[in-house]
């Protein structure tokens, strides 16, 4: 199992957030007991999907746009800041 203890996590954030991306999730424990978790961006889609089938649409269709290269950039998004 994935589990990495809260204090190893903090004092190693960057490795770990690249171990989530290899693994998908990571457990995390304190006091040898599991609080909480951290999850890749894919997964934490899938897991919203399953609660609400109309952002699993919306998911589908934002990465069709984003493969037809219809994307708005930064500047057409926020302006100029």
């Amino acid at each position: 199992m994935n589990i990495v203890n809260a204090t190893v996590l903090r004092n190693n954030l960057a490795d770990t957030i690249k171990e989530v991306g290899k693994k998908n999730y990571l457990l995390i424990a304190n006091r040898g007991k599991i609080i909480s978790a951290l999850v890749d961006v894919e997964l934490f889609e899938d897991l919203l999907a399953l609660k609400d089938k109309n952002y699993l649409k919306s998911i589908k269709k934002a990465r069709e746009e984003y493969e037809k290269g219809e994307i708005f950039s930064h500047a057409e998004v926020f302006g100029e800041i």
